[in-house]
C-alpha cells in the first residue's frame, strides 16, 4: 500500500467503501489498519456484531492524559436521493468534494489518517489516540465497546474531541436520543366483522395519540434560557407499518419512534410515562375485544445527553486550538455523551456543515480539510508542550 497519501486520497479511499449502517464496514477498518502498519503505527480492533468492527490506534508516550480524536466509519443510505454523481466515488467541483460521508465523518477520519504519522513523529509529551466506530448512525451502537475496550488497556485519555462537523466550531452540548419499535398485536379478521377482531392500527393510533400529547406539552412549556432550537425536547415517529388490505382487519401494526432529550429532561421518567400509558389504559382497551392482546416495546438506541462542563479541559483546549471566544450547541446527537459518561472530558468540533450530512450531493469543502489539518498540527503542537 502506498503509504505517501494525502488526506483528499485518503477520503477518496474511505469513501469508496460503501459503509452504510446495513453492511459491514469490516473492510474499511482492515484498510485503516494496514494504512497505519504501513507507518509503523499498531492499531487494535474491537470486533462488533454482524461481521462490523470499530478500531483505535496511540502515538506518543503510553501515559495517561491525551487526547482521543473520535469518528465514525458508517454512513446512511442514498436510496431515494438523487445525486449527480456516483456517491461512492469522490469527486470535485468548484473546491467541494462531493461523496457519501464526506462532511460526516469520512473527512474527519481522512485528515486524521492523514497527520497521524507526522504527528508520531513528533516529540510527544502526551498520546493521541485515534478511534474509529461502526453503528453511530443508527444510535451509537459500537461506540460504548469501543471506549469500555479503550479505557480497559490504555492510560486513562484526559480529552476526547468528536470530529463531527461543526465548520470547526466547538460544541459542548447535544441532546440525547431514546429510540424504540412498539408492535400492537391485536386479531385479525374480515372487515364486515369488525365485532370479531381487533384492530391494531386503531390501538396503535391510541399509543401514537399519547406520544403526540407528550410532544404537545413540551412545545407548550419551553425551556427558558435554553440555547437549543427548538428549547424543549422532541418526540418523533419515524416509521408504521400495519395490515394487508382495506377489507382486513389488521392483526399487527409495528411502529418506531424516538424522543430526543433537552439536557436536564429525565429519558426514564418520559418513558415510564409512556410505557405507564401502554399498560394501564392502551393494553386493557385491547384486551377488552381481544384477550391475546398485546403491545410489546423495545428499545433500539439510545445515546446520552451531552452536557456543558464547568471549567472542561476538553472545551478549553478547542477554543485554544481554534481561537473561538465561546461555544455552540447542536441539535443532532453524537458519541460524545458516551466519552463524557466515561469520565473524559469532550468536546465535538470538526470540519464540514451538518447542513451536508445525509443529503443528496452530500460535500465538504478544501478550505474546511485545510482548516481542519491546521486545527490537528496544533494540537500536535500541544501534545508536544
Amino acid at each position: 500500500m502506498p503509504q505517501d497519501l494525502t488526506a483528499i486520497d485518503i477520503l477518496a479511499r474511505l469513501v469508496a467503501f460503501d459503509t452504510v449502517s446495513a453492511r459491514s464496514n469490516r473492510a474499511l477498518i482492515d484498510w485503516v489498519e494496514a494504512y497505519l502498519a504501513g507507518h509503523g503505527i499498531a492499531a487494535t480492533i474491537v470486533p462488533g456484531p454482524d461481521g462490523k468492527a470499530s478500531l483505535y490506534a496511540t502515538v506518543g508516550p503510553s501515559v495517561s492524559g491525551g487526547v482521543v480524536l473520535s469518528g465514525h466509519t458508517d454512513v446512511v443510505p442514498t436510496d431515494g436521493q438523487s445525486w449527480t454523481s456516483d456517491p461512492f466515488a469522490l469527486s470535485e467541483r468548484s473546491g467541494k468534494l462531493f461523496g457519501r460521508g464526506t462532511a460526516d465523518m469520512k473527512g474527519f477520519v481522512a485528515l486524521c489518517l492523514a497527520l497521524l504519522p507526522e504527528i508520531k513523529d513528533r516529540p510527544l509529551r502526551r498520546p493521541v489516540h485515534v478511534a474509529l466506530s461502526h453503528d453511530e448512525e443508527i444510535g451509537c451502537l459500537g461506540a460504548p465497546a469501543l471506549v469500555a475496550h479503550m479505557l480497559e488497556h490504555l492510560p486513562r485519555p484526559e480529552i476526547a474531541i468528536v470530529g463531527e462537523p461543526t465548520m470547526m466550531r466547538p460544541v459542548n452540548a447535544h441532546k440525547g436520543i431514546n429510540g424504540y419499535r412498539t408492535t400492537v398485536r391485536g386479531r385479525a379478521g374480515h372487515s364486515s366483522a369488525p365485532q370479531h377482531g381487533a384492530n391494531a392500527i386503531l390501538h396503535a393510533v391510541r399509543v401514537l395519540d399519547y406520544i403526540a400529547r407528550e410532544a404537545a406539552g413540551r412545545r407548550r412549556a419551553p425551556i427558558l434560557g435554553s440555547r437549543f432550537e427548538p428549547p424543549y425536547s422532541t418526540f418523533n415517529i419515524g416509521t408504521i407499518e400495519g395490515g394487508t388490505a382495506v377489507n382486513i382487519i389488521p392483526g399487527k401494526c409495528s411502529f418506531r419512534w424516538e424522543f430526543r432529550t433537552h439536557p436536564g429532561d429525565d429519558p426514564e421518567a418520559i418513558y415510564r410515562r409512556i410505557a405507564t400509558f401502554i399498560e394501564e389504559e392502551a393494553l386493557p382497551t385491547l384486551r377488552d375485544e381481544h384477550p391475546e392482546g398485546a403491545i410489546e416495546t423495545v428499545p433500539l438506541a439510545s445515546v446520552p445527553v451531552f452536557q456543558p462542563e464547568r471549567d472542561g479541559a476538553a472545551e478549553m483546549l478547542a477554543r485554544r486550538l481554534t481561537g473561538a471566544n465561546g461555544t455552540g450547541v447542536v441539535a443532532f446527537a453524537t458519541e460524545a455523551g458516551i466519552f463524557q459518561a466515561a469520565g473524559i472530558s469532550t468536546i465535538v468540533c470538526g470540519p464540514g456543515d451538518i447542513a451536508q450530512a445525509h443529503q443528496p450531493d452530500e460535500f465538504i469543502t478544501r478550505d474546511q480539510m485545510e482548516a481542519g489539518a491546521a486545527f490537528l498540527r496544533r494540537l500536535a503542537d500541544w501534545a508536544a508542550s
